[in-house]
């Protein structure tokens, strides 16, 4: 069976997007709608900009999606997914793709969910860390012993990866724990802020009424959502789930399982980068795994 993935937040690269766009008249389209819908021509940074260009908040996130989403939609015939899961924002891509949510609807509900987590970040500074080499449990069990500060596991990624998040001096006071309990390295990541975490809740709050107020439709799939890791198909549960994703953990390592469990021998990742294919062979090795990007 094929599972469809999509990535998320980091895996943006100048130039991503820039052949499909100029060879494919489809795609071509939908990256013209992108520039109407966002207000600025997000195509001339994707395919012209810097780095640090495609590095801004208002910028990334609707980038990644657009790459993901416009491979599947002029994918033809070729895009017959018996699953789809995306990682973070790729969960939004994952929806679109699987017909759950319009393109502009995805785009907007995406954009605005960048300035919402931009916003929460300014609230307070907070960062994550990514730790090698230990449990699940044991990341648990020492996140919760920081108990003056908000630090808490966030992306579930694979076996002995987990993203830890929260304010900065609680994955400090996490990363030295963490360091002393074993872990290969408990290293803090250039992200603006604790994703995934309680401290999200102020974006949670905002994305949840755009939410609210976007149609959701039955997938064509079921979509593994990262809040609980199952599959799903009812509309009011995805909803649902997508306004709890922003302050609640990446269940990456469970969701893999549980599509692996359920029939999937074959993952490919629509998207820039190749992050999430290395994940899912760590978690299942007997997999095949493919990218188009």
């Amino acid at each position: 069976m094929k599972a469809f993935v999509f990535p998320g937040q980091g895996a943006q690269f100048v130039g991503m997007g820039k052949d499909l766009y100029e060879q494919n008249p489809e795609a071509k389209a939908y990256f013209e709608k992108a520039n109407e819908i966002l207000g600025f021509r997000i195509t001339d940074i994707l395919f012209n900009g810097t780095a640090e260009e495609l590095k801004e908040t208002k910028v990334t996130q609707p980038a990644i999606f657009l790459h993901s989403v416009i491979l599947a939609k002029t994918m033809g015939e070729d895009f017959r997914p018996d699953m789809v899961a995306g990682h973070s924002l790729g969960e939004f891509s994952a929806l679109v793709a699987a017909g759950a949510m319009t393109f502009e609807d995805g785009l907007r509900l995406v954009s605005k969910r960048a300035m919402a987590m931009q916003k929460a970040c300014e609230i307070r500074p907070s960062t994550m860390a990514a730790v090698l080499g230990l449990p699940d449990e044991k990341v648990e069990e020492i996140c919760a012993q920081v108990t003056d500060e908000v630090v808490v596991p966030a992306n579930y990624n694979c076996p002995g990866q987990i993203v830890i998040s929260g304010s900065v001096e609680g994955v400090d006071k996490a990363c030295e724990l963490l360091k002393e309990a074993g872990a290969k390295r408990a290293l803090k990541l250039a992200v603006g802020g604790a994703f995934h975490s309680p401290l999200m809740e102020p974006a949670r709050e905002e994305l949840a009424k755009a939410i609210e107020g976007t149609t959701i439709s039955r997938p064509v799939c079921p979509i593994y959502q990262n809040v609980t890791a199952s599959a799903v198909t009812d509309p009011a549960e995805i909803k649902k789930n997508l306004i709890a994703q922003l302050t609640a953990p990446v269940r990456w390592t469970q969701s893999v399982l549980n599509m692996t469990a359920d029939g999937a021998d074959y993952f490919m990742e629509l998207g820039p980068g190749t992050v999430l294919q290395g994940l899912v062979k760590k978690i299942s090795p007997n997999t095949t795994t493919e990218g188009r990007q």
